[in-house]
């Protein structure tokens, strides 16, 4: 058994094979542990896809704690399910052909597995991807006298997809409700659509159990301050 012991896999499928390897990099920025494999291409290299890479990309990324698949165009998906129709049938039973954007999708995805996400998580992370886009909105409210404190924000390239994943896994380690100029600060998506540049006021605001909320604000507030090792 391959991928990260304890951690969801996820496998990108594109008809390019350079499309499918980029996609892992860039995810990898956000994601350095998480099991994250490449199946693009065919077996020659040309343009298309290959039953034999997939097959073996899922079989890379499965630690038991199941896998993701996410796919560029339709024929890629008919492979992924060819593929899957080849699996044992205990690791078929946790591998997920995920009908979300390939990019958005993955790149949320990845966040979730690496903050130890579940399956159902991972696959509803890359699923809001698609719902985002149809009708971004606001983080529910939540109950209670909210703790809320303003920061500016000091890296030179603001809230941009590495700095943002380590803002959602950080939020993500607490229970309660946290958000970012009214973004749920645990959706990657939502707070990387507040285009937040060097200089912008940060509003961070949680909820819930009063020392919960106070050490969650506390937090992300000195990870703003930090620059992300980037100021």
């Amino acid at each position: 058994m391959a991928g990260t012991p304890g951690k969801v896999g996820l496998v990108f499928v594109s008809h390019s094979g350079k499309i499918a390897e980029g996609l892992v990099d860039l995810a990898r920025q956000m994601a350095a542990s998480t099991a994250l494999v490449p199946a693009g291409g065919t077996d020659e290299g040309g343009i298309g896809t290959s039953f034999t890479k997939v097959f073996e990309a899922i079989t890379a990324a499965d630690s038991g704690a199941g896998v993701a698949v996410l796919c560029d165009l339709g024929s890629a998906i008919l492979t992924a399910e060819t593929a899957l129709d080849f699996l044992d049938d205990e690791v078929r039973a946790r591998v997920r052909i995920v009908d979300a954007p390939l990019v958005e999708g993955g790149v949320a995805a990845a966040v979730t597995a690496e903050t130890g996400g579940d399956l159902t998580a991972v696959v509803g992370a890359a699923h809001s991807a698609r719902s985002f886009a149809e009708a971004p909105g606001a983080a529910p409210a939540a109950a209670g006298q909210a703790i809320t404190r303003t920061v500016t924000l000091l890296n030179k390239d603001g809230l941009h997809a590495r700095p943002a994943a380590e803002f959602v896994k950080l939020a993500s380690t607490f229970d309660s409700e946290v958000t970012v100029n009214g973004k749920d600060a645990k959706s990657l998506l939502g707070i990387m659509s507040l285009g937040l540049n060097r200089g912008a006021s940060v509003e961070i605001s949680s909820s819930g159990a009063e020392a919960e909320a106070e050490a969650a604000v506390t937090a992300l507030v000195r990870l703003i301050e930090s620059g992300f090792g980037e100021a």
